[in-house]
């Protein structure tokens, strides 16, 4: 076995040994701070108030079962937990809050190797950026998706069904009644969103990065062999730390891009984007926009999952999961990448028989032949903008029309449904100080709701566009992460209504009919800037003063790049 890092702690004669030892027995076998036995922290994410995590400390519980019978220690370590659904402004704004919080604490215990369990959609992030930055040994364990709620025999999507049914409600197709009905419906039980967005995209991201056991990503919350696998993985993370094998030796730049090859295929999430960024970032690989584009380009989506299909996260499961899609693509993937298990990912890849290919295309007959994320670049977007081809409408996916701009969320939603707003179905809806600064922490707001009178006259969509973030169960021909926001002086503050707006995602070009000169002599408008974050005090003045942009992963500055597991004084 290697050096264990815990042996710092427990090894030895002074005050300082006898202090760590004696506080940690608790009952616990008398070798298990004698420093030969591995210390794991399970990273649990648990919290009543993340309703997708709830179930977690039962996970955690089947973690500590597998610690204990590799020979490790297991201890439970409740981090930093972020509920999509509940936080306000938005969860996003404390996805680096959190990760500096679990970094600073799995450095400063007596930590051998770490156990990470995630499921809603900033969790899993945080924890890979906060587990890539201290590098110790590191498994996740995902949560996995609920199982499928039915409302008048359909099946329900999560949060996709929600932005359908409310512009259903909104245009008069449904009732009030029903759509507050469909409530009761939606959410069947344990688990995060059935759907294909950002928290099963980011648990696809961390199996194709290896850093789980390999077919653990998409197992539904409520099906027992979740908890099988994560018994499995407390016995591996024990080898993980006995072999020395860390987050930097598994997340590798072609493992980046295998991540980027497997958000495409299953139709992930456009927040997958952001995460992957910042992840890269914590580890010093040079992860770019320009790498989504051409690993991602040409990638065909295979899984008909909403919101780009039909179908629903436990349809995956018992059509192949996740690495039945996988096998499709392995000639677009990176052989060398390994996983936690120090196999490369590529070697799980053989024999994986699809089941239900409805669910599961093939490489023949696709459900969509070229929609990986798409990066779109010009006068309005310089460092870059994202679509998701496969959301999107196609015969929007180039359009020129006029801009109707909103200043704020707050005149967004106060003129949106005006009957007197200038706007028709070939307008092109813009939104602006919504990015990391501007609101602060880039809200889920780019996919604005259409205007009533519009839904009255059946349209469904239309090009939006702004600095701001849309949920991974959102559809429709957005185009999302424009950089540089508009709150740091990009183009987008200085665009008004009228202005004609071109898009071809096909070209990746996003440009306004304007001369650049001109543009940028127009100052930004008032109420833009009167709506901007100016927060005084606390974590929001100093996630407004050093966020970066969206086109890095909008992570702070300072935490950019690794500072390892070392900590440097004793206090005692």
């Amino acid at each position: 076995m290697n050096h264990l890092r815990s042996a710092e702690w427990y090894l030895g004669d002074d005050r300082n040994a006898y202090i760590h030892r004696a506080w940690m027995r608790r009952g616990n076998p008398e070798d298990s701070v004698d420093g030969t036995r591995p210390q794991i922290a399970i990273a649990n994410t648990a919290s009543d108030l993340t309703p997708c995590n709830m179930h977690l400390n039962e996970v955690a519980a089947a973690v500590k079962n597998g610690v204990w019978a590799a020979g490790g220690v297991p201890y439970n370590l409740p981090v930093v937990s972020l509920g999509e659904t509940q936080v306000r402004p938005t969860a996003m704004l404390w996805r680096n809050m959190a990760a500096m919080a679990m970094e600073e604490m799995f450095r400063a215990n007596p930590i051998d190797g770490l156990v990470l369990l995630g499921g809603c959609d900033k969790t899993i992030p945080a924890l890979l950026m906060a587990a890539a930055s201290v590098d110790i040994p590191a498994i996740v364990v995902p949560g996995g998706p609920m199982l499928t709620g039915h409302f008048r025999g359909e099946a329900l999507g999560c949060g996709t069904d929600v932005w359908r049914l409310s512009e259903e409600a909104r245009a008069g197709t449904i009732s009030h009644a029903q759509f507050l009905q469909s409530e009761q419906s939606m959410i069947r039980g344990k688990g995060h969103c059935n759907t294909m967005g950002t928290a099963s995209t980011m648990a696809v991201v961390a199996e194709a990065l290896g850093m789980t056991i390999p077919g653990f990503a998409g197992t539904p919350a409520a099906d027992a062999r979740l908890l099988s696998l994560s018994h499995d993985t407390g016995r591996l993370i024990v080898e993980l730390v006995t072999a020395g094998r860390r987050p930097s030796d598994i997340m590798t730049k072609e493992a980046f891009l295998n991540a980027i090859v497997a958000v495409a295929a299953v139709g992930g999430s456009t927040n997958s984007v952001m995460h992957l960024l910042a992840i890269a970032g914590r580890l010093g690989i040079d992860l770019t926009l320009d790498d989504f584009d051409a690993a991602g380009g040409g990638v065909p989506v295979l899984a008909d999952l909403q919101p780009s299909g039909r179908f629903l996260m436990d349809d995956l499961y018992r059509a192949g999961g996740v690495l039945a899609v996988l096998a499709q693509v392995k000639d677009l993937l990176h052989a060398e990448p390994i996983t936690v298990t120090g196999r490369p990912l590529v070697d799980y890849l053989d024999d994986r028989p699809v089941y239900d290919d409805a669910v599961i295309h093939s490489r023949d007959a696709p459900l969509l032949a070229d929609a990986g994320i798409a990066v779109l670049r010009g006068n309005l977007a310089p460092r870059g903008a994202i679509i998701k081809p496969s959301a999107a409408s196609p015969h929007l996916l180039q359009h020129v029309g006029p801009a109707v701009v909103f200043d704020s969320i707050e005149d967004m939603h106060a003129r949106i449904d005006d009957p007197m707003l200038e706007v028709t179905a070939d307008s092109v809806l813009v939104l602006r100080g919504c990015g990391p600064r501007g609101y602060p922490g880039m809200p889920e707001v780019g996919n604005m709701p259409l205007p009533r009178k519009l839904l009255a006259q059946g349209v469904r969509d239309m090009v939006r566009i702004s600095d701001a973030r849309m949920s991974g169960t959102a559809y429709g021909t957005v185009i999302l992460h424009v950089a540089p926001e508009a709150a740091a002086g990009g183009p987008l503050a200085f665009i008004r209504t009228g202005d004609i707006v071109t898009v071809d995602v096909q070209k990746r070009s996003l440009s306004v009919d304007v001369d650049e000169r001109e543009l940028q002599a127009r100052g930004q408008a008032r109420a833009s800037v009167s709506a901007y974050a100016a927060p005084v005090r606390g974590w929001a003045k100093l996630y407004v003063d050093h966020v970066m942009q969206a086109d890095t992963g909008a992570d702070l500055d300072f935490l950019v790049g690794s500072s390892g597991d070392r900590v440097v004084r004793e206090s005692h």
